[in-house]
C-alpha cells in the first residue's frame, strides 16, 4: 500500500524504512505538516501517517478523502488531534498506535522530576562557569514523600512503581482503578484530594473535554503549597496561565512539561534562529524553576521502532481486510 508520512524527521525515515523490510509498503516521507493545504501532496496514497501536532480536522480529512485516502494511520497514541466524526462522515478509518513503550514516557517523567528536584540543569551550568558553591541547590528526599499521579493507564501504572520503588506514598486517580496497583499499596483517591495531599503531582491521562484544563486556578489552589507538578502527557491537560500565576506567587514550587498545548508551531523544529513570538511560552522560560524538554519523552529507540512497527502493521491488517484491531472509534 502507498503510505505517506507527514511531519517526517531523519529518525522517522530510518525506523520506517528498517521496518518496512517486513512489510513491502510504498512510503513517502514529507517534511510538512498534514494540515488541508498540505493534504493534497498524498494523492494516490491510500493511507496517510501523521504526527501528534498534524491537524487532522475536518477540512484536512475532506481534502484526503477527495484524493483518494481511505486510512488515517496515526504513529502517536493520543488521537485527540483527529476530527472523529468528520472521519466517520467520509467513510475514513482512523488506527493508532495504543502502546509502543510506556517506560520511555515514564522514565523521562522521573528525569524530570529528578532533575528538577536536584536542581541539575543549574547545577550543570554553574561548574561550567568554575562555581562550586551548592547555595540555591538544595533538594529534598523523595523517600517518604508523597506522590500523586493522575491517569494510571500503561505509563501512569510504570511512573507509580518507579516512585514506590523511590520510597514514595503513591496516591493515584483514575476513573478505572488498577487492582495491581492497588494491591502493591497504591492508594486511590480523587483529583481533588490528590492534589491536596501529594508533594508531587504527575500527569498520565488521555486529553478529553473533561481532563482539558484539568490543572487549572482551582486545582493549583488545592496543591501543597511549594508541591511540584510534572506533565508529560498532553500540553491542553495544564492551563498554562494559570500555572505561570502559581509560579509568580511561589504557590507553585516547581513545574517540569515534555508538552505545551500551543506546541504544534514550536515543537519538532529548530527555531534557534527566530524570535519566540508566543508570549505565554517565553514567560514560561523565565523562571528557574521550570524545565521544559520538547516532547521528547516518548524517544527511545526500543519506543520508535515499536512506533514505526506497530504502524506499519495497522496498514497491512487495513489493507488485507479492510480492518484493524488498533482502529479509533468514537465513543
Amino acid at each position: 500500500m502507498q503510505l505517506t508520512v507527514y511531519s517526517a524527521k531523519p529518525f522517522d525515515r530510518e525506523f520506517f524504512a528498517r521496518e518496512n523490510e517486513a512489510f513491502g509498503h510504498d512510503l513517502t516521507f514529507l517534511e510538512p505538516r498534514l494540515t488541508a493545504e498540505t493534504a493534497p501532496l498524498a494523492a494516490g496514497a491510500g493511507a496517510v501517517c501523521p504526527f501528534v501536532n498534524d491537524s487532522v480536522d475536518a477540512a484536512a480529512l475532506e481534502v484526503l478523502a477527495e484524493v483518494g485516502t481511505k486510512l488515517i494511520a496515526l504513529r502517536s497514541a493520543g488521537f485527540n488531534h483527529v476530527d472523529l466524526a468528520a472521519a466517520d462522515r467520509l467513510g475514513l478509518t482512523v488506527v493508532r498506535v495504543p502502546a509502543y513503550s510506556p517506560h520511555a514516557v515514564a522514565e523521562h517523567t522521573i528525569a524530570l522530576i529528578l532533575s528538577l528536584n536536584r536542581k541539575i540543569p543549574r547545577a550543570r551550568d554553574r561548574i561550567r562557569e568554575g562555581n562550586f558553591a551548592l547555595d540555591g541547590l538544595m533538594g529534598f528526599d523523595l523517600h517518604g514523600k508523597t506522590a500523586g499521579v493522575i491517569g494510571t493507564g500503561k505509563i501512569g501504572a510504570v511512573v507509580a512503581r518507579i516512585l514506590l520503588g523511590f520510597g514514595c506514598h503513591v496516591l493515584a486517580a483514575d476513573t478505572e482503578p488498577d487492582k495491581a496497583l492497588l494491591a502493591e499499596d497504591v492508594e486511590y483517591v480523587a483529583a481533588d484530594e490528590l492534589a491536596s495531599r501529594s508533594d508531587l503531582v504527575t500527569l498520565h491521562c488521555p486529553l478529553t473535554p473533561d481532563t482539558r484544563h484539568l490543572v487549572d486556578a482551582a486545582f493549583l489552589d488545592r496543591m501543597k503549597p511549594g508541591a511540584m507538578l510534572i506533565n508529560t502527557s498532553r500540553g491542553a491537560l495544564i492551563d498554562t496561565r494559570a500555572v505561570i500565576d502559581a509560579l509568580k506567587t511561589r504557590r507553585l514550587g516547581s513545574l517540569g512539561i515534555d508538552v505545551y498545548e500551543e506546541e504544534a508551531d514550536l515543537f519538532f523544529e529548530d527555531h534557534s534562529s527566530d524570535p519566540l513570538t508566543d508570549d505565554v511560552f517565553a514567560r514560561l522560560l523565565t523562571f528557574p524553576n521550570v524545565l521544559v524538554t520538547g516532547h521528547q519523552a516518548f524517544f527511545t529507540r526500543e519506543a520508535v521502532t515499536a512506533i514505526a512497527r506497530t504502524t506499519l502493521q495497522n496498514v497491512t491488517d487495513f489493507e488485507r481486510t479492510g480492518r484493524c484491531s488498533n482502529a479509533v472509534r468514537r465513543n
